[in-house]
Parts: structure tokens; sequence; C-alpha cells
């Protein structure tokens, strides 16, 4: 059973897939995490105005949202490094269909590319859930921890 967990293909793709989808959700957790530790306008609104936005205006409980805030953060690293990948991007494709359901699934599919309606649409989640699910199913790729050290 935990060797399943690890287990991955020596796939190229794979990889290619695992490192854009890390490098993604770690931007965007550091963004939530740290904020204006960050350089220039990768700097984000951090995590007491996070965790206070996802709680008010959402109502989601403080401890959701800041497991929200760390899935993106670890998981986008532990995938970036190929360390427990399906567990992360279970956790991305979890988070994702949250924000599907609670705040941009009444806005259409398309994100609002010209600003002329309010709120994004969901497009962008379901590449994410897609991309995920890919990694769930077929491992990290050729170059991830999980395959250098359970392989």
């Amino acid at each position: 059973m935990l060797s399943d967990l690890f287990s991955t293909d020596p796939d190229w793709t794979q990889t290619i897939i695992r490192l854009i989808l890390g490098v993604v959700f770690f931007a965007h957790g550091a963004q939530k995490l740290l904020g204006q530790r960050l350089p220039g306008s990768l700097g984000g609104p951090g995590l007491k105005s996070t965790i206070g936005m996802m709680h008010q205006h959402l109502g989601l409980p403080v401890p959701l949202a800041f497991l929200a805030v760390a899935v993106e953060f670890l998981g986008g690293l532990g995938l970036i490094v190929g360390l427990l990948s399906r567990v992360a991007a279970v956790g991305i494709a979890v988070v994702m269909l949250a924000a599907v359901i609670m705040v941009h699934g009444r806005n259409g599919l398309f994100l609002n590319w010209f600003g002329d309606r309010k709120g994004h649409g969901y497009e962008y989640h379901l590449l994410a859930i897609a991309l995920a699910a890919a990694i769930v199913v077929r491992g990290s790729g050729a170059a991830s921890l999980d395959r250098l050290f359970f392989n």
C-alpha cells in the first residue's frame, strides 16, 4: 500500500506536469503566507489578511483557511521536489474544488479576461484539478524524490 503511494514511472511528461503545477501553487501559497516579504510584484496579502478574508467573506473556519494556505504552499513545494506528490496533488485538487463550489462556480466557466463583469469563472481551477488528477493516477515522474527514494 505505501509503495503504491510513492511508485512512479520514469515519465518526463509527468515531471513537467508536476513541476508546472508545483511552481504555480507554491507561488500562490507564498503570496498568501509571506505576503509583502516577497520581492516586487510577487508580494501578496500575507497570512493574517488571507485568513481574515477567507473567514469573513467565505465563512471558512480559521483552521480550514490556514489549511488551504498550507496546502498551496507546502503542496506546491512537495510537487516541485517530487516528494509525496500524490498527497500534494490530492490536497490541491480539494482546494480547487472548494474554490469552485464556494466562490467561482457562480461566475461561469471563463476567467474575466477583460474586466467587464464581476468575478472570475472556474476554467483555471478545472485545469489545476486535471493536472492534479494526472499526478494522483500516474505519480511524480522521472525526476522526483518519490522515484529516487522509493523505486
